[in-house]
Parts: C-alpha cells; structure tokens; sequence
C-alpha cells in the first residue's frame, strides 16, 4: 500500500474531467485522474458520439425511403444492423487508448479503478491512497434505479448501443430523449418498437405542440407511443420478456424481445462515500455554491452530470463547468456558469430542438412576449425533402425583440437553433425581422438582422425603447455564416465562443485553426478543451 499526494485528484474522464485536469496541469499542477469505465466518459463512449453514428445511418435510410417515386427510382435503402455496429465501434473503440495516450503525454497519472473517499481530501484506489489539495469529482451518470421488479432484466442505453443484433420487437421504458432516438433508430432497422411513458405527454422538457407532431411522425414510422402506461415489472417468460403497465387501474400487459432503459439517469456517485469526506449531496448531485464548489467541503468541486447546479446534464455544460472549475482552482473563486442559451436537441428524424424558456416558463417569470408558431410541413423547404410534421415557436419578448426561446422541429434544426442560441446568450443582442423560420440548412436564405442593444438599464417600460445599430446581416445557407459576424471580444466571451477555433459545421466540435499541427500534443489539448457541442 502506498500513498501519493497531488495538487489535484479528478474522479472520472469525460468531458468535465477532462476540461479539468488538462488546464490545471498546463498550469504545473500534479493531477491524477481515476476511472473505472474505459477512460472517456459518457459522451465519447457511450452517449452523443456513438448515437449520432447510428442517427446519421439511419436518416440516410429514411431519406432514401422518403424520396422513393420523387426523383429515386431505385429500391429503398436498407439498414444493417451488425454492420452498423460495426461501423460505431470504428469510432468508439480507439478512444480509450488515445485518451490513455494523451494524459500521459501531458504528465497527468492514471489509475483504473474504483475509486471512494477516506478523507475530507483522501481517496482510496485499490491498495493505494491518493491525497490531493482539492477533489474533483466528475464520475458523470449512470441510468437510473427504478425500484421495479425484474429490473436487472432491462437492457441499458449503454448495451443498446452495443447490441450485434437487433432483436425483433423492443420496448423503451420512458419517453425522454433514450427512448425517442433508439425508437426511431430501431424502427427504421426493422424492429417492431412500442415506447411506455407513464406520463401524459414525453419529452416534457420541449414545447408541447412541437412534441405532438413529433410523436404523429413517430407513429406514422410505426413506434406505438404509449402515453399514462406506468411500468411495474418485467419478468421472463421462456425466450421473451413481459413488461407489465398500469393506466390508472387497468393493468396491461406487453411482450418484447428487448426491454430498453429509457426512464432517466442519476449521477453516479453512490459509491464514493461521500458521507467521509464530509460532501453534501441528493439525488440530483452534489450540492455546490455559484463557483462549483462543495457547499459542505471547500475542498471539493464537482462538475457534469453528478453536479446538482440546475444545468443540463448535456457535454456541452459539463466541458463548461469543467473548465470553471479549472480557472476557480487556478484564480480562486471568480468565474460562474452562464446556462442560458444553451440548446438541447433530439436527435430524431426529423429533430426536436429547443433554446430558452417554454411558454410556461416565460409567463412565469412575469415575462410580455409575443409567440410565433407555425406548422411548417406545407412549405416548399419541407415538402422538397418529402417530411410530413415540421415546425417551429418562438417566443419575443415585448418592447425589446430579444428572443426568449425558440423551438423548431425539421431539418437542420439542430444547425439553425445555434442562430437563436447566439442571439439569446448575448444579452447585448436581439433579433429582429424573423421573417420566417425556416427548416432549411439556414433560413433559405433568412432575410434576418442581429441588432446591437443599449444597455439593460436603457430598456425599460414605457421607455423611449432600445436604439438599434445593425451589427450585419445573416444570408446564408451554412450556419458557418455566423463566423461571419463582427463582435468584439467581450461579446464573443459573452456569447461563450472560440471563434479562434472555427466553428464545426457538424454541431459537434470546435476544430483548431487551418495553421495548427493536428498531430502536436498542444494541439489535441486545446482540440479537447472546446470540444463543444453548440446542440447536444
């Protein structure tokens, strides 16, 4: 048994983990990471990177089917699932070793194991015992437990993404971001897909009447959505499963071949005793101050999803939060997250996007604004690409033009929604002329205007109204237009941008600039740092 001290324990290696250890050990911090799971994390592994590879296959299917008779002649394309998977691992299997690789080329030490607390600062790893000045913790999330009997039978979205073969008819339990996506990926491979919500309405974190038509083109795919049905067991019966429901009393009863997880994660920090180290915590996570700090152990700072800090639990918040961290630790408390303006997408065909407040949250707020909403399915950008339920809402606000939310359902929704995410988290900036969403690549082209506000303290009731000055205006088909924008640098902080870096046109990355070495080692580190994905 031996005993190391660090400046700096990190517990896990995903993206908060990473946004952590590598800013503090360019700085000369001693780091140490820890991770059981295959060094990653959720993202990379297990969540948005290998999920797409599957949407994006399966889209390309359903394009084919969707123009059959409209110019394509030939028989529809088909999905195949072994070679679908085999195309994910492509993507997902060298990642372990490549962020092996560059935590040690940037001095950081490694260790695969569990990891818990001995210590206000302590851990234990096996034999051994890390002691650092400050711990973060950034283990990430796990799916939830659900109290059902039968439940070590349900097969995680962690399995589902590694299934060799696709059984023919599945259950999702839930009705959340899991069960949509794997359902319309299941369903466009041929299986037989039924989705449980015990709820009245799934997806309830997006605008409702933009949900309703996603669950029309979801059941016209051939996915029974089942809304008010509670699961409460699952139970083998010979070479299938019985999932049992309940509506109310009536009780219903389901056979499947594969019962699917899709009822929530939780932070995967049950087995830390964090009760030792003296951290406060519920079922949301660990309970921190404004900074990310432990509100119960100053030396403590949690980030990602196994933080309860009232943001998404989205990649794109938890590489923030990391890196919020990183600067706390390095400058002292002084920075805090901004969580406005950060999109959510499901990946769907066609997407559900959202960005801002709902409609009830706005009035909650006491918020005047006024909401467009349109059915966009008969207009010439939806018909072309032969997609039946499209759509858009977007809430602004009265007397200022700042836009409150937005939420779109159609193509490249999940492209577009970062033009209202930008204008949304510059608080300087509004949006006017909206002219029409859109549901093409970007707005074909929208005839759109960023205006630049007077301060806040200028805007009020009544008042002689904010004096607008046309920063530029956005005609373009590529969101890469936004590069095109003149702001100052306070605005592109403000706005939580790396336009140094180059905004990728896939929604999922930040790439280095065309003169960087992709092959050098600063390189890959600041590649890993502004690995944002703008819609997650």
């Amino acid at each position: 048994m031996t005993t190391t001290t660090v400046d700096v324990i990190v517990l896990g290696t995903g993206s908060a983990a990473q946004s952590t250890a590598y800013p503090c050990r360019e700085a000369g911090w001693s780091v140490a990471v820890i991770d059981y799971h295959p060094f990653g994390g959720t993202c990379q592994l297990r969540g948005c990177d290998p999920k797409k590879v599957l949407v994006s296959v399966s889209d390309l299917v359903d394009w084919s089917h969707r123009m059959q008779g409209k110019g394509v002649s030939a028989p529809g394309l088909s999905l195949s699932w072994p070679d679908l998977i085999r195309f994910k691992r492509t993507f997902t299997d060298p990642v372990p070793e490549q962020n092996e690789q560059s935590f040690a080329q940037a001095g950081i030490s490694t260790r695969h194991e569990r990891a818990h607390f001995m210590g206000r600062t302590s851990v234990q790893v096996g034999e051994d015992t890390l002691v650092g000045r400050h711990v973060v913790i950034a283990t990430g999330a796990c799916h939830a437990d659900l109290g059902l009997p039968g439940e070590e039978l349900l097969t995680t979205s962690t399995q589902f993404l590694d299934l060799d073969a696709l059984p023919r008819r599945i259950v999702f339990v839930g009705g959340g971001y899991i069960a949509f996506e794997f359902a319309h990926i299941a369903a466009r491979a041929g299986a037989q897909v039924q989705v449980l919500h015990r709820g009245s309405r799934p997806l309830e974190k997006f605008d409702p009447d933009l949900v309703s038509l996603l669950v029309q083109a979801s059941r016209e795919l051939g996915i029974e959505v089942l809304v008010n049905r509670a699961v409460t067991a699952i139970e083998r019966q010979g070479d299938h499963l019985l999932v049992h429901a309940r509506t109310g009393a009536q009780e219903h009863t389901v056979e499947a071949d594969l019962v699917v997880h899709a009822a929530g994660r939780a932070p995967e920090i049950d087995k830390l005793d964090l009760e030792v180290a003296g951290v406060a915590y519920g079922k949301e996570g660990v309970y921190v101050n404004e900074y990310l700090q432990s509100v119960t152990n100053p030396a403590v700072y949690a980030a990602g999803d196994a933080v309860a800090s009232g943001g998404f639990p989205l990649t794109p918040v938890a590489g923030m939060q990391g890196d919020i961290v990183a600067r706390n630790l390095l400058e002292g408390n002084r920075h805090t997250p901004n969580y406005s303006g950060i999109p959510s997408v499901v990946f769907t065909t066609p997407p559900l996007v959202r960005v801002g407040l709902l409609e009830e949250a706005a009035r909650a707020q006491g918020l005047r604004f006024t909401t467009h909403h349109e059915d966009t399915s008969s207009w010439d950008s939806t018909l072309r690409v032969a997609l039946p339920h499209t759509g858009f809402k977007t809430l602004v606000e009265e007397g200022t033009d700042r836009i409150l939310g937005a939420h779109l359902l159609g193509p490249h929704a999940e492209e577009v929604i970062n033009l209202f995410a930008l204008a949304i988290r510059l608080s300087d900036i509004a949006i006017g002329m909206i002219g029409g969403y859109v549901g093409t690549k970007v707005m074909e082209p929208v005839s759109m205007k960023l205006y630049e506000l007077e301060p806040e303290a200028d805007r009020q009731p009544g008042g002689p109204g904010a004096e607008r000055r046309l920063l530029t205006r956005i005609a373009s088909r590529k969101t890469a237009a936004l590069l095109g924008l003149r702001l100052t640098d306070k605005q592109v902080e403000r706005a939580g941008l790396v336009f140094h870096y180059g905004l990728g046109m896939s929604g999922t990355r930040l790439s280095p600039p065309a003169s960087a070495d992709p092959t050098s080692s600063a390189c890959g580190r600041a590649r890993r740092r502004h690995r944002v994905s703008w819609a997650q």
